[in-house]
């Protein structure tokens, strides 16, 4: 439903009926899907942090001066295991989109090799490229899941831990991670809709490649992009480019949250 929303109108779209192409790769065609799947992860992590938040976890728990209970509330395995099985779909969101860039350098469908002309003088937007690998990799040595394990301590009292502590933060790092991937793509996605021009985009989406704009020129040649990345990623990381887009849709009567009020898009 967002996608169709995304692309409503869109003159790319549209110039590429009947053009001859079966079918487009997992990475484009299964986004709702894999997308959806991380969501509904997240969505399960947010329902038991909220159960968690709302619980009674002291130990012991104390009815009054002399009515006193030890119990099991303490252990932190209800978020350990959502905090691994988070960490999973996050991970698995930067895998996807370093797919996408991927596919948008081979110079194929009309787009130059690497995003960029005079390629071999110039190596694009290869080196971006080097670093969602980079990081999608790390993600991946970063999910083997911390309530798999559990070390006894406390002379055995303690004899089963969660590992909760650790599971919350590699999916910290996960996310941070994610940030960088998603702000290559994004990039790369601007870069790629210029060589499309005179065609444009839904009225969507060239609102978003706009706002992006304002940070982050064109790369006509080859220049260091430690700093475009850098500010992409802010942009993703305080919420704006998100929150801008869904301003600009509301303005224009677009719906792209239809469905999902369990997430305020604004703030989370």
């Amino acid at each position: 439903q967002r996608l169709r929303v995304l692309l409503n109108q869109s003159d790319i779209m549209q110039s590429h009926v009947d053009c001859g192409r079966v079918q487009d790769p997992y990475s484009l065609r299964c986004m709702p899907q894999v997308h959806g799947a991380s969501r509904n992860a997240w969505l399960h992590l947010k329902n038991l942090t909220d159960i968690e938040l709302n619980s009674v976890t002291d130990n012991p728990i104390v009815f009054g001066a002399d009515d006193t209970i030890s119990g099991g509330n303490f252990h932190g395995q209800p978020l350990a295991l959502p905090l691994d099985y988070a960490c999973f779909a996050a991970a698995e969101i930067g895998n996807i989109s370093d797919r996408r860039c991927y596919l948008l350098l081979e110079g194929k469908w009309g787009l130059p090799m690497l995003l960029m002309n005079d390629v071999g003088l110039n190596s694009g937007f290869m080196i971006p490229q080097y670093t969602t690998a980079a990081l999608v990799t790390e993600n991946k040595t970063l999910c083997f899941p911390a309530s798999a394990d559990s070390i006894p301590t406390s002379l055995g009292q303690e004899d089963h831990v969660s590992m909760g502590s650790i599971s919350g933060r590699k999916v910290n790092t996960v996310l941070d991670n994610l940030e960088y991937i998603l702000a290559i793509e994004l990039l790369s996605a601007c870069q790629a809709i210029e060589f499309r021009r005179p065609l444009k985009s839904s009225e969507l989406l060239e609102h978003a490649h706009d706002y992006v704009r304002e940070f982050v020129a064109f790369a006509a040649e080859d220049r260091i992009f430690a700093d475009d990345i850098n500010k992409v990623a802010g942009i993703i990381k305080d919420f704006s480019f998100v929150s801008g887009v869904n301003k600009f849709a509301a303005s224009k009567q677009f719906t792209l949250n239809k469905g999902f009020a369990e997430f305020d898009i604004d703030n989370q």
